[in-house]
């Protein structure tokens, strides 16, 4: 067993990027397994931000070896201004970056839909518009552009006119204007031959540093509250936010996974449309949100926040099989005063200790209080420096979720970190 994944354990935006930051170098391969650019992932280094939506967090170190998988929608766009800002800054990518011929290419016309069906229902859902949901649409439909498509000028134009076909209807319906797709074909053959060297079957790659022996670690996107099969349904992404995805994703067996690791902010937020039980307003909620600068990486939208929810987190914990959990932004609840949990959700009089089918509406959360802790605690490298009543917050989430919680991030810099350790020890 050679691969430790790491998911998002609420509802996206917990720290993934910081954590798989920290782990890659402990890593031979650190490999990208779903979602797309709407994926916004921030690595703070010596006060140096960067912000990454399609290569994996390791790319920072330069002996990491990065792979985006088949499970990844791909936006050529996005990845070559990604990785041109990455070599201005003096990072190496060619050799060290390898992108999958299988994965889905985000297309014109994909992120056209996203925006005119946020137009027309008021933006319900709240995506990223960056055409996320049409590309998986197209994957599930069996009319995908994949990456090795760019790669053959000779079939890619009848490819995207098919594809074009395809959604016209729906086009015309939501008031759009078919794009062109000789010139999409043209500009979109361009773009493979800049990323010739880097497209790879990848799944052989994977597959082949596991039989090696090799340390992979899996970094995911989204969280798994907004997973499609266990998320708040509709209200989540297209494509798989938990564990299990990092297999299909990369294209390895289950059994090469040694350990999971859930990250989680040590309060909650989330961004867009869709429940979220302990959501804060007013001056309470603007004040959490300043302090922990909750602002999405992708879209600038300023985050829902909320106190931490045990339940939404123990379900995350059961379908991901977590055996460990990384508590980010512990921080930012430095000098709040009292803190609460939520312990359970009561709904009807009837108290739920996980997310439930429906209902959400009349959920009432019910609250568990405990003492506030003063900061700074950004100095601290330990646990044990924590003052008490952190200590006690950290063992009250272990408790409530049945997992333990290793690493705590107490800050946004890589070296504001206590506890870390080697990821792929037993």
């Amino acid at each position: 067993m050679s691969a430790t994944v790491v998911v998002g354990a609420q509802w996206g935006d917990e720290g993934k990027g910081k954590v798989v930051d920290l782990y890659a170098p402990y890593a031979d391969l650190v490999v990208r397994f779903a979602g797309g650019a709407n994926a916004g992932h921030t690595l703070v280094v010596r006060g140096e931000k960067v912000v990454l939506h399609l290569i994996p967090s390791g790319i920072l170190h330069p002996e990491s070896v990065c792979v985006i998988a088949q499970g990844t929608v791909l936006d050529p766009v996005v990845l070559l201004h990604e990785i041109d800002a990455l070599e201005q800054r003096g990072v190496s990518v060619r050799g060290r970056l390898f992108i999958s011929d299988r994965a889905h290419v985000v297309l014109p016309q994909h992120r056209l839909l996203d925006e005119l069906n946020e137009a027309k229902t008021g933006g319900a859902i709240g995506t990223t518009k960056r055409g996320i949901g049409p590309t998986y649409q197209d994957k599930a439909a069996r009319r995908g552009i994949r990456m090795g498509d760019l790669l053959r000028k000779d079939v890619l134009a009848e490819k995207v006119r098919a594809n074009l076909d395809g959604w016209a209807p729906v086009i015309a319906h939501l008031g759009g204007t078919q794009p062109d797709a000789l010139a999409i074909a043209e500009t979109y053959a361009g773009h493979g031959d800049r990323l010739r060297d880097f497209v790879r079957d990848t799944g052989r790659m994977v597959g082949d540093a596991v039989k090696a022996g090799k340390k992979l670690l899996m970094e995911g996107a989204q969280g798994s509250m907004l997973d499609l099969d266990h998320g708040t349904y509709p209200y989540v992404t297209s494509s798989s936010a938990v564990a299990g995805g990092a297999c299909t994703g990369a294209g390895i067996g289950p059994t090469a996974v040694k350990k999971v690791i859930g990250i989680s902010k040590a309060y909650a937020t989330r961004v867009g449309g869709g429940p979220f039980p302990t959501e804060l307003h007013g001056e309470e909620g603007e004040s959490l949100r300043k302090a922990g600068g909750e602002y999405g990486a992708t879209t600038g939208r300023p985050r829902r926040c909320g106190w931490l929810d045990a339940p939404a987190l123990r379900m995350a914990a059961r379908v991901n099989g977590m055996t460990e959990i990384a508590l980010t932004k512990l921080d930012v609840l430095a000098g709040r005063g009292e803190l609460k949990i939520c312990v359970a959700y009561s709904i009807d009089g009837v108290e739920h200790d996980e997310p439930p089918y429906d209902g959400w509406d009349r959920i009432v959360p019910v609250y568990e209080t405990l003492p506030g802790f003063d900061g700074p605690i950004s100095h601290c490298t330990s646990r044990d420096e924590l003052p008490a009543a952190a200590r006690s917050y950290v063992e009250r989430i272990e408790a409530l979720v049945g997992c333990p919680i290793g690493v705590v991030s107490v800050g946004p810099d890589r070296a504001q970190t206590a506890g870390l350790r080697d990821p792929f020890d037993a």
